[in-house]
């Protein structure tokens, strides 16, 4: 993969935050604005399919491969993709912005948003700090992030997903794409009922998503990932902070819960890939 040079520009903070007015045409429902229904969106999904099968490709035949040109691939259609992924009810970030707004007008706004991400005019903003009560009667802080952020955040994901999904180990579950506790836990009963089994270790990382280094985590990415404009959208997102109580938090370490959504969800399984392997060397399947 070729290096690229889309310039990076610093420009203001996102202005897609403004509310769409609404047309005097009757609206489009929950499955979205009609500029991306049908012929569209279908055929929009097929050039990302292809696009992304193509890192793939290349991820798969090259373990060592450093990609220099990814940005591109965070497209209008991927964008698109990205925003019809997220929940229609979500509560709405620091930018007040819901899912049915942005929708209203959503072709100018992903345009717009292509574009500043491109430029390197995009501004992650801080996630919104909110609690949800814990079955012990205690309260767990959330961070919910902007739209926009949502949107990128996913669309960044699905470009790693195409280069680190090719390196995870088939028993590796956590926060992989289509894969769950439940499946892990399916995989288990069925080595310990057909495998002669000695031990099983259970471990958890404590307070991994408050502690883990972000100098360490961008420094795992740039292992495979030589592309400087998606190592500053990491970095964008992780020095973004939390607003509480009308002050923005940006903590050294810590990933957040809930403010990084899609990133936090990928990132946290790319830095911990390495144990996996290890502890797959120790036993022999490795």
């Amino acid at each position: 993969m070729g290096a690229s040079s889309d310039p990076t520009a610093e420009k203001p903070t996102n202005k897609a935050g403004q509310p769409a007015a609404e047309s005097a045409e009757p609206r489009v429902g929950a499955e979205g604005n009609a500029s991306w229904q049908s012929t569209h969106r279908t055929q929009g999904r097929e050039r990302v399919s292809q696009a992304l099968e193509r890192v793939r490709q290349v991820a798969r035949q090259r373990k060592k491969e450093k990609f220099t040109a990814l940005l591109h691939h965070v497209s209008v259609d991927l964008l698109g993709m990205a925003f019809f992924a997220l929940k229609r009810d979500a509560a709405p970030g620091v930018d007040g912005l819901t899912w049915r707004t942005y929708e209203a007008d959503l072709d100018r706004n992903l345009t717009d948003l292509h574009e500043r991400v491109h430029r390197g005019a995009y501004r992650a903003l801080p996630s919104r700090r909110t609690y949800i009560p814990k079955a012990d009667g205690k309260q767990r802080p959330l961070a919910v992030a902007a739209l926009e952020d949502k949107i990128v955040q996913r669309a960044t994901v699905a470009v790693l997903n195409a280069i680190y999904e090719e390196d995870f180990l088939g028993f590796s579950y956590g926060f992989r794409p289509k894969r769950g506790q439940h499946d892990a836990l399916d995989a288990l009963a069925v080595g310990i009922g057909t495998k002669r089994v000695n031990f099983i270790l259970d471990a958890d990382v404590a307070s991994f998503f408050d502690s883990v280094s972000k100098e360490k985590l961008v420094r795992f990415v740039e292992h495979r990932v030589g592309d400087p404009r998606i190592v500053r959208l990491i970095q964008k997102w992780l020095k973004a902070g939390v607003l509480e109580d009308g002050v923005v938090t940006v903590k050294r370490d810590g990933a957040g819960f809930g403010g990084l959504t899609a990133a936090r969800q990928r990132l946290p399984a790319l830095h911990l890939r390495p144990l996996g392997r290890t502890l797959a060397t120790a036993r022999g399947h490795g």
